[in-house]
């Protein structure tokens, strides 16, 4: 089993940036893949970075290439999404989420965070 807890959401002005943390506790953090998604409200549960489990692969949303960036710390068993140039678009609650599959699909992710809260103000 593995608990996933994200932390680092918040109220920013649009340009601004947030670094969210997905800290996992539990065993053998290094053998999971993780994602990060995001749901907007009325909206469905959206795909925005993932990353494979040495880190070597990193895929993202296409709108937002070029501003977040996904990490892993595999020493601190921590997950990150760095988030630049934020844009009103991306308010949302974020969640991380982890599994042994590399993919952008939600249902074959087998652990999730409670989720954090992003609003990006105009």
């Amino acid at each position: 089993q593995v608990q996933l807890a994200e932390s680092g959401g918040g109220l920013v002005q649009a340009g601004g940036s947030l670094r969210l943390s997905c800290a996992a506790s539990g065993r053998a953090f290094s053998g999971y893949a993780f994602a990060w998604f995001r749901q907007a409200p009325g909206k469905e549960r959206e795909f925005v970075a993932r990353i494979s489990w040495g880190g070597d692969f990193t895929d993202y949303v296409d709108s937002v290439k070029g501003r977040f960036t996904i990490s892993r710390d595999n020493a601190k068993n921590t997950v990150y999404l760095q988030m630049n140039s934020l844009k009103p678009e991306d308010t949302a609650v974020y969640y991380c989420a982890g599994g042994g599959r590399f993919t952008i699909v939600a249902k074959d992710y087998d652990y999730w965070g409670q989720g954090t809260q992003v609003t990006v103000s105009s």
